[in-house]
């Protein structure tokens, strides 16, 4: 683990709590329900792949993208800082010392954040899934990853990777109803992340999947990626189990929270994207309450099985 070194520690907090609150109206919720010291550190976690995020799409927590923006050289930049994160040097830039710092009181190792850091390059590639494996693939590296990250911010052991894989398929089924849910968005900034192969068998030509003609086809797609979503989030939540009480609470609020965007989506078809689906704060709380019943009670006995899900490459000791 790095030593602390010359990090202002309440700075950095202080940086963190900023960057959730304006990122994730959501995850800034669901996060009250860590512990302190667990809360912090998933907020520096968040910190860091905001900013990340933000640098390879050239906005800030979203927004519009700036003119010119090189997401090849904003890759460049993030891989070197994060370089110097690892290495334990302070960078100057508030984000990439929130991982610096973070990573002086939790082990995490640098695969996870390569892979994350992977996602980020399939964007500045403007890449595009041509399978389903793909978008599995592609939705692991830029939000599977993240939850194997926050799962070892939790206390998971990195050898227990059944848990880690369970930890992934939560990030996926986010993911997952993220993309459902910004389809019209995505078109709009010339990005697709629905499958080619899918686009062939709905018969809709590349490029055309917006058009007011293909909008039944399209909420095809959009039922297939929220009940994709449902087997991951059914995944996630028995792997949180393993987790201690707060941080379960949190995570089971989450799954609800998000699952909810996946599921709006689909219950509206054809007007999915009149406007962009969300959950109201009245269905947050339903979900905070009902995740810290959840808690208290017997966890659940029946295992929810993995067969057929997507799994991450395992990587070797010491990576």
């Amino acid at each position: 683990m790095i030593e602390e070194g010359a990090y202002d520690a309440h700075a950095l907090h202080g940086f963190a709590h900023d960057s959730i609150a304006r990122g994730s109206k959501s995850f800034a919720l669901a996060s009250q329900l860590f512990d302190r010291e667990t809360r912090e550190r998933v907020w520096l976690l968040y910190a860091w792949c905001r900013a990340a995020d933000d640098l390879t799409d050239g906005q800030d927590h979203g927004g519009a993208m700036k003119p010119d923006h090189d997401p090849v050289a904003a890759v460049a930049y993030i891989r070197a800082q994060t370089d110097k994160a690892f290495a334990g040097q302070p960078t100057g830039d508030m984000a990439f010392d929130a991982l610096g710092f973070l990573l002086t009181e939790v082990a995490i190792q640098r695969w996870v954040i390569d892979d994350i850091v992977a996602g980020f390059e399939l964007d500045a590639k403007d890449w595009r899934p041509r399978s389903e494996a793909d978008l599995l693939r592609y939705s692991y590296h830029v939000a599977g990853a993240v939850g194997v990250a926050m799962a070892l911010v939790m206390g998971i052991d990195p050898a227990d990777e059944t848990t880690l894989d369970r930890a992934s398929d939560l990030g996926i089924a986010f993911q997952l109803a993220n993309i459902a849910r910004d389809v019209a968005e995505d078109a709009a900034a010339d990005r697709c992340y629905l499958p080619v192969e899918w686009m062939v068998e709905l018969d809709i030509p590349p490029g055309q999947h917006m058009h007011p003609a293909f909008r039944g086809r399209l909420s095809v797609m959009a039922k297939w990626l929220s009940e994709m979503a449902e087997e991951y989030e059914a995944s996630a939540r028995w792997g949180a189990r393993k987790l201690p009480p707060r941080s379960r609470w949190a995570v089971l609020a989450a799954a609800g929270i998000y699952g909810d965007i996946a599921r709006e989506v689909r219950a509206r078809g054809d007007h999915a994207w009149d406007h962009r689906a969300g959950t109201s704060l009245f269905a947050k709380l339903g979900w905070v309450a009902r995740a810290g019943w959840s808690v208290l009670r017997r966890p659940p006995q029946r295992r929810i099985s993995r067969d057929g899900l997507w799994t991450r490459l395992r990587h070797e000791a010491g990576e």
